[in-house]
């Protein structure tokens, strides 16, 4: 029987950059992630970097560590995470006014500069000019996101961690093991039971229903989003396009008002179609985004009519790119209710900590990987423990 320090759960890039962090400080770590074959959010991700796009002095601070952790990741990790920087374009509805919009985005760290319809198409010839009155843009960075995970994981791997493929079931916080005499938390999966001093979920969309089945409800929550991927194709997009006013950000707000609606599994709290598409470097694209709050992880996602949808709203905005043969995909996407993670031990579960519901995810994840390796080998940090679940209060949360 092998008993770990650490068990990661969850194999995107929150978990393969925690599980590498931590096997960098000498731990012995095991992750476990339930699919050999990536199906979460970080595997259908525009790959999108908004360095620019902080807001709050924790943000900023994060956003510039984060840069800082991209531009070396390749080099750190062996394995190409296609980091560049490129063109974010927001588009601006015909019926709205750019001066307007403009005034919305003062407030970020790098504001975007406001272009008219004529020099949108110019920076973009894909774009329809009849459906926008202007559009904003700013440098973004991006990855790919899949080839960043991987390059974690082997990382990880290389260290000398171990990975299962297999199912969680449920988490305990302490366990006797007989043979030792020693307490560890317990995980127990579809295969097998493991026992760690500690266990670290990063399930991302899955974290919610995850804990809950082990008897811990905290305020995390997720959406059900909607994406197209095409194959490579020979059509250049030249910019990552999205719409200036997301509405994404407003959705996740408004749906965590009362946390008694997300404990009935078949509650719908809404749904928005912000179009957007980007090109990775094989010339490939991602379509989206749908997102729907259904209280059900579970539950089914009409996709022929999500995806005619997502056509005919990409179409609009990028004629040619919207009638491209690809797949429809769905995934869970997590979130907290103040667009920062929730980073930290549970209350009275010392042992089981949480790294998940992130905003601007690809962006922060590096920089707060190695802040909470070092937190956690009790080194102080400034940033992770402002991060804690417990910053909401317990209320009537069951602990």
């Amino acid at each position: 029987m092998k008993i770990y320090d650490w068990i990661v759960v969850g194999g995107g890039i929150a978990g393969a950059a925690i599980a590498y962090e931590l096997q960098q400080k000498n731990f012995k770590v095991l992750l476990i992630e339930q699919d050999a074959r990536p199906d979460n959010a970080t595997r259908y991700s525009y790959g999108g970097l908004a360095f620019w796009s902080a807001t709050t002095t924790i943000n900023r601070q994060l956003c510039e560590e984060g840069k800082i952790c991209h531009q070396v990741l390749s080099e750190e990790l062996s394995g190409d995470t296609e980091f560049r920087e490129l063109d974010l374009l927001l588009t601006i509805p015909v019926d709205i006014d750019p001066q307007k919009v403009k005034e919305d985005y003062t407030r970020f760290a790098t504001p975007p500069k406001l272009l008219t319809t004529q020099e949108a198409t110019e920076l973009e010839p894909l774009l329809n000019p009849e459906v926008i009155s202007g559009a904003l843009t700013v440098k973004h960075g991006h990855i790919h996101p899949g080839k960043t995970t991987q390059a974690y994981l082997q990382g990880f791997l290389q260290s000398g961690g171990e990975i299962e493929i297999d199912k969680v079931v449920t988490f305990q916080n302490l366990e006797k093991v007989q043979s030792t005499g020693v307490n560890y938390a317990t995980i127990k999966t579809l295969k097998n039971t493991y026992y760690a001093a500690n266990i670290a979920v990063c399930a991302g969309g899955f974290s919610r229903n995850l804990l809950k089945a082990s008897g811990i409800n905290i305020p995390i929550y997720f959406t059900h989003a909607e994406i197209i991927e095409t194959q490579p194709v020979e059509l250049q997009l030249n910019t990552l396009v999205m719409p200036a006013n997301l509405q994404r950000f407003q959705l996740e707000s408004g749906s965590t008002k009362s946390d008694e609606l997300w404990d009935e599994p078949g509650n719908k709290l809404g749904n928005i179609l912000d179009p957007g598409a980007v090109q990775f470097l094989d010339r490939s694209l991602r379509l989206g985004q749908i997102s729907y709050i259904l209280t059900d992880p579970h539950s089914n996602i009409d996709a022929t009519n999500s995806e005619a949808l997502l056509r005919d709203r990409i179409k609009n905005i990028l004629p040619a790119i919207g009638k491209l043969p690809g797949s429809f995909h769905h995934c869970l996407v997590a979130f907290s209710k103040d667009s920062l993670p929730l980073i930290g031990s549970l209350p009275e579960q010392d042992n089981i900590y949480i790294f998940s519901g992130f905003s601007n995810p690809l962006v922060i994840i590096p920089p707060l990987a190695k802040r909470f390796a070092n937190w956690v080998s009790s080194f102080e940090d400034d940033i992770i423990p402002q991060l804690s679940p417990e910053r909401f209060g317990r209320g009537n949360w069951n602990w």
